[in-house]
């Protein structure tokens, strides 16, 4: 080798490691230019300095110049091929190989493995093997162990294992550890303890996988004895750790083992910060928080990506939303994860249209949704019951392909239930090609918000049979629908069957659901005997949820003992005044109706204003009782004017006794004809076209009366309407309800 050869190939090697594409492209000129004739050294290391810089067509034509190209000639070009993934090119090479070692091997396999081609890399395997073992390396063994692992060819990897065995390679490091990481990964991981057992000469490698292999599999104790057993940690043992304790769950010993590694002055990086960021916000440890976010910017990390997401993620889940937002900002470089951190953070922060806006933003930056982003704002379309916005993104998944991700579909069928398309989602369900308990828990709560009893319990049942285990949510959903259809000892059977028969302990909102399901069919005394023996007491919403039926069924004492029970655990919720209020005044107790809203006035309590709204041509319009201030209004009383004539004439009759005034009942009648929900309806039906359902959102419980009212005016008008009120759905169609008589 000439001294000229080596001194451009020391400069070929300077432009690969600078990734200075051009500059290795003015050194082959010069080498044109100053040597007749290259030597087959220097054109090889031309051929492998293209190759390493991206520039397969320059590589290509050095090779095909040189004169008698020798082993590593060929196997630097067909190297290139392979990891480039040109493999149409690559097998060309191969063929024409006129003589092949276990580099050449190893390239043609790595190839085949590195687009998931397991038959082929097999293939390649065996004729390796035919060819001679002492072409066999640990590079096969470790090729093909990752490829198993991948594909999840576990057998594969069992018969690796014998020829690794056979060959004599069981005490390679190189060969153990992703033998070790394909069982653990199968979740056999007494396998993978056993290779770890049995290899003699162990490094710090061996041991961050041995115990990245038991925290994967949930086996705590055994990790934390194998890194206490350690007699040298890396960084990687600690960061290991950190991110194993973290995805089990327990984040406090997280946030401990961090804090411990600082102390021992052990270099950080992205993922370490990344897992400790994750523990502070599954525990809401926001000082925490705060501290290690002080440390990613003293230590420099505050421009990178992945360390700037786990950040904003961070303070969502710490409800700090102004300071993710302000992190976010402050990003140099944002990806797709940055942006979806962002947006499933407003969403579960409650900023629904925030998180719609975030979309829109990122796609205007440039920046392709993932299958968990498009799930993530569907979702917050489904909270709005914005039915327009979420088909368009419907589309999107379509369009996309993102459709076929089950997380996509899922949020499609909740997004469609909670808008009251019950069977645009029950037809979405039955299209997917896989379901999984998100699936059939929501569409189980699609049906029993609609209160559709018979479907719930039939698609419940249906679930159970497919081998699929429900939830605390699907449950709720069962027992709701249980109660709205007044099936009180079913519902009493699916309760006592979560312990018995499926392991979940009632929450709060399981016996929520009890309270509803015995007080809607009067049985009253029952349900105060049910809270009696509740392990907790119930909170606001089953409070109000037993002062409700109360009302309906005048049970004045039980009413009582309710609304006092409210008012001591949330003195301010006007709901205990305005329910017992409800109770006076449908037995002419004015006297003790103006108490009460005495001691409201006194005590600062407020009733939320009653609104519904509609949204038409992409506007939203709002309503409140007796609203004026529409420009439409002449057209939407007028409009209301004559359906209560019509009504009249069907048969409608007022309940007066939902009016809490004590007025002549002239007035009351003309208080129930323009309540808010009644105003949205007629302006619905002056403008909204024939044919399409009109859709409206009330912000409280559509009262009894108005719930009456709208069937007559579906019947009437031959319209259907959709309500969604704080509690549930109501299709209105042909004068009847979905919810039947249990509204």
């Amino acid at each position: 080798m000439s001294s000229n050869s080596n001194y451009y190939c020391s400069l070929l090697k300077i432009c690969t490691e600078t990734r200075n594409r051009s500059q290795a492209k003015k050194i082959h000129c010069h080498i044109l230019r100053t040597i007749k004739d290259p030597e087959t050294f220097l054109l090889n290391n031309l051929v492998n300095a293209y190759s390493k810089l991206g520039d397969l067509s320059y590589a290509r034509n050095v090779f095909d110049k040189i004169p008698q190209p020798n082993l590593f000639s060929w196997n630097t070009i067909l190297f290139t091929y392979s990891k480039s993934g040109n493999l149409s090119d690559m097998n060309d090479i191969f063929n024409r190989m006129p003589k092949r070692d276990g580099v050449s091997w190893n390239s043609l396999i790595s190839g085949y493995a590195s687009r998931a081609l397991v038959t082929d890399a097999v293939k390649g395997y065996n004729s390796m093997l035919w060819d001679g073992a002492a072409n066999l390396n640990r590079i096969t063994f470790s090729t093909m162990l990752i490829l198993s692992s991948s594909q999840g060819c576990i057998d594969l990897g069992r018969q690796i294992h014998g020829q690794i065995v056979k060959f004599g390679f069981g005490s390679y490091v190189f060969v153990g550890c992703p033998l070790m990481d394909m069982y653990s990964k199968a979740g056999f991981v007494y396998d993978a303890k056993q290779v770890f057992d049995e290899t003699a000469e162990r490094n710090v490698v061996m041991y961050n996988t041995m115990i990245t292999g038991f925290l994967r599999c949930g086996m705590v104790e055994d990790s934390w004895s194998l890194f206490n057993s350690m007699r040298e940690k890396d960084p990687i043992s600690w960061t290991t750790m950190i991110t194993g304790l973290t995805q089990n769950g327990l984040y406090k010993e997280a946030i401990d083992l961090f804090r411990e590694m600082r102390t021992e002055g052990l270099v950080m990086d992205q993922f370490t910060f990344g897992s400790m960021l994750t523990a502070c916000g599954g525990l809401m440890a926001l000082k925490e928080g705060k501290q290690a976010h002080a440390f990613v910017i003293r230590t420099n990390h505050m421009d990178n990506v992945f360390v700037g997401s786990a950040l904003v993620d961070m303070y969502c889940k710490c409800k700090r939303i102004a300071s993710a937002q302000a992190v976010f900002k402050r990003m140099t470089r944002k990806n797709v994860v940055s942006w979806t951190a962002l947006l499933v953070g407003y969403g579960q922060n409650g900023y629904s249209e925030e998180a719609i806006r975030v979309f829109c933003d990122m796609q205007r930056n440039g920046i392709n949704p993932d299958y968990y982003t498009l799930g993530s704002v569907i979702s917050s379309c489904a909270n709005l019951a914005s039915l327009e916005e979420g088909s368009q993104f419907h589309g999107q998944a379509i369009v996309s392909g993102l459709f076929f991700f089950t997380t996509v579909s899922n949020a499609l069928v909740t997004l469609y239930s909670k808008c009251g398309s019950i069977e645009d989602a029950n037809r979405l369900f039955n299209e997917m090609n896989f379901r999984d308990e998100v699936s059939w828990t929501a569409l189980v709560s699609g049906y029993a918000q609609f209160g559709k009893a018979d479907e719930t319990i039939d698609l419940f049942q249906k679930m159970l049979a497919h081998g699929l285990k429900p939830d605390e949510v699907t449950f709720v959903g069962v027992l709701s629908a249980c109660s709205r259809a007044g099936l009180v000892e079913k519902g009493y059977q699916y309760f006592e069957s979560m312990v018995k028969e499926h392991g979940i302990m009632p929450v709060l909102d399981h016996y929520t659901c009890m309270i509803d399901l015995l007080s809607r069919a009067g049985r009253l005394e029952e349900a105060r005997c049910f809270i009696n023996k509740m392990p907790m007491p119930p909170d606001a919403i089953g409070w109000s949820t037993l002062l409700s039926s109360c009302r309906l069924h005048g049970n004045l004492e039980v009413g009582k003992w309710a609304a006092a029970s409210l008012q001591e655990l949330e003195p301010n919720n006007p709901a205990g005044y305005i329910l017992l209020s409800s109770i006076y005044a449908a037995k002419g107790k004015w006297d003790y109706v103006s108490e009460l809203r005495r001691g409201m006035r006194k005590k600062g309590v407020r009733k939320e204003p009653g609104c519904s709204w509609i949204k038409y041509k992409g506007k939203v319009h709002i309503f409140s009782a007796d609203d004026q201030t529409s420009p439409f209004s002449d057209q939407i009383y007028a409009e209301l004017d004559k359906l209560n004539h019509k009504m009249i004439e069907e048969g409608y009759v007022p309940d007066l006794s939902t009016v809490l005034h004590d007025v002549e009942e002239s007035e009351k009648k003309k208080m129930l004809n323009y309540h808010s929900e009644r105003l949205a309806i007629a302006f619905g039906l002056i403008f909204i076209p024939p044919g399409l359902p009109i859709r409206i959102v009330k912000n409280l419980r559509v009262c009894g009366d108005c719930h009456n009212a709208t069937k007559y005016i579906s019947k009437i008008t031959q319209r259907e309407i959709l309500v969604r009120d704080a509690v549930r759905f109501h299709l209105f169609k042909d004068g009847t309800c979905s919810c039947g008589d249990f509204w």
